[in-house]
């Protein structure tokens, strides 16, 4: 939002001559190029800037200003040649077209059957059921020691049996990037973690390490449970984008659902033989 509040002010600032020298009111979207009379205005650039990749969307805005201006320009000359040639009565680029149109006209009726769904007053009262006054989930404090081989794992283990600080041991022997901090992970949820971690970390009491080595994609480790605590409820903000997510899904299959209640649906075969009338689920 920023970034268009900013090619917003560049309008002022590509208006400003004008104003000087007459008190004409400026447009609120001003024409900004033209080619062949297609006019091209300030919120095509507007548009074009909050869909540009994030690296030109980086750009000071009177160095971006002009790349749009650009692009826009090729694109209208393209469309006139395209024309000019008669693509458009092209059997494949019309039904192309077609398709293009069509699937904008189903998202946009998604989009505003969900609308309702995802108001503010919608995802608060989500959280309300879901999260307020309620604790986190339950979280566990580790370290862990991750080594190549099953073998080097059953020796640091053998040393921690003998006595040997973990934190040290985590230190000289993993090789894992956290290996300097003593393997400390910090406070994690189950599913923060790849599952044969975190089901081996969620089983251990407070103060053991495992007693065999737990094998993942990443390797061996060793784990020690450190502490276990259930998480403080998220505040709103930590959430809404989450409580947002699951909403507008919903919505969207009790959108999908309703208006397959309205049409008439026959299914075949790949063959074109008639099929069963129940389609497959997802």
């Amino acid at each position: 939002m920023r970034f268009v509040t900013t090619i917003s002010a560049l309008a002022l600032l590509v208006a400003m001559p004008a104003l000087a020298q007459t008190t004409t009111a400026v447009p609120a979207d001003p024409i900004v190029a033209s080619v062949n009379g297609l006019t091209i205005h300030m919120s095509d650039i507007q548009a074009d800037a909050q869909a540009a990749p994030q690296q030109l969307q980086q750009l000071p805005p009177e160095q971006l200003f002009p790349i749009l201006v650009n692009q826009e320009i090729d694109r209208k000359a393209l469309l006139i040649a395209a024309k000019k040639e008669g693509l458009e009565y092209n059997k494949a680029v019309a039904a192309a077209m077609a398709a293009a149109a069509n699937i904008k006209l189903e998202n946009a009726y998604v989009q505003e059957a969900i609308q309702p769904a995802i108001t503010p007053a919608a995802i608060q009262a989500e959280y309300n059921k879901d999260y307020a006054g309620k604790p986190g989930p339950e979280q566990v404090d580790a370290r862990h020691i991750l080594v190549k081989t099953q073998a080097q794992a059953q020796a640091i283990i053998a040393q921690l049996d003998k006595g040997a600080d973990f934190a040290t041991l985590a230190k000289k022997d993993s090789i894992d990037p956290g290996a300097s901090n003593g393997g400390e992970l910090g406070w994690f949820t189950q599913q923060e973690m790849v599952p044969a971690f975190a089901n081996a970390a969620f089983a251990l009491q407070v103060g053991k390490y495992t007693e065999t080595p737990v094998q993942s994609q990443f390797g061996w480790h060793v784990i020690l449970c450190e502490g276990k605590r259930s998480a403080p409820t998220p505040a709103l903000a930590d959430v809404s984008d989450q409580i947002r997510q699951t909403l507008a899904d919903n919505a969207i299959k009790a959108t999908l659902a309703q208006v397959r209640t309205k049409v008439k649906i026959e299914i075949y075969n790949a063959d074109g033989t008639p099929g069963p009338q129940t389609p497959p689920g997802p």
